[in-house]
């Protein structure tokens, strides 16, 4: 039985994403469903792997409706710089309370999907129906697994606002464009940077020690380096021993 909203979720990883195995899914609608701890009411998000596809969520509106909504209806609209789309209720349920820090903060729904970006809360019409209808993590793993290779989804621990693509250029003239970069965008921002020197594993992490940016993952596909870093309002160069 998937146990309840509150608790400490255990997590599998499905071609690389977090997937929380407290809850159940549709996956046709890419959406949650998460049980509070009295039972009466449950909590529906989306999907992180959908945050990872859309890139960061720039909107998120509500629409004007109250009480019962039937299933595959949409309650919100989420809207990022290359995805539009309906959140959409897996059973129905009465509509009991919205959201608003989502609505406020869109980002949420990348940085905590399966937490505080909850999106609305619910009681289903018939309480059989969620475990009727709905699958469990486990059973939607391998066709979720597909669904990110066929859409080469990649999830981070944060998710980028800006791309840099730097092949074919040796580390230093990378680190420059980093540098460049970064010192036009706000604190907090996250860029994805993905470079082909062979050497960036190394010179990266003496440049976090420099600038005191930290960087936040490495994934290395093929001859390709991926790096994921997010900008300090105060960053504190690190001296190395020796």
């Amino acid at each position: 039985m998937p146990k309840t909203f509150h608790e400490r979720p255990a997590r599998m990883e499905v071609g690389g994403c977090p997937l929380p195995e407290d809850r159940l899914y549709d996956l046709v609608n890419e959406v949650w469903w998460a049980d509070e701890p009295d039972g009466r009411a449950a909590r529906v998000g989306i999907l992180g792997t959908l945050g990872a596809f859309a890139g960061p969520f720039r909107s998120l509106t509500f629409r004007p409706i109250e009480g019962a909504v039937g299933r595959g209806r949409s309650v919100a609209t989420v809207e990022s710089t290359r995805f539009t789309g309906a959140v959409r209720l897996p059973v129905d349920a009465l509509l009991l309370d919205r959201n608003e820090a989502v609505a406020r903060r869109p980002r949420l729904l990348n940085d905590a999907p399966y937490d505080d970006g909850w999106v609305v809360r619910v009681r289903p019409v018939r309480p059989d129906d969620p475990g009727r209808l709905l699958e469990t993590a486990s059973r939607i793993a391998q066709r979720l697994e597909e669904r990110i290779r066929v859409r080469r989804i990649r999830c981070w621990p944060a998710t980028p606002d800006i791309e840099l693509y730097e092949i074919g250029l040796e580390c230093s003239a990378v680190l420059t464009k980093l540098n460049e970069e970064l010192a036009t965008r706000p604190a907090g921002e996250v860029v994805l940077l993905v470079t082909d020197d062979p050497t960036s594993p190394i010179e990266m992490v003496r440049w976090s020690d420099q600038t005191g940016h930290p960087v936040l993952a490495h994934r290395r596909e093929g001859t390709l380096h991926q790096f994921v870093v997010r900008k300090e309002a105060e960053p504190k160069p690190r001296r190395r021993p020796g």
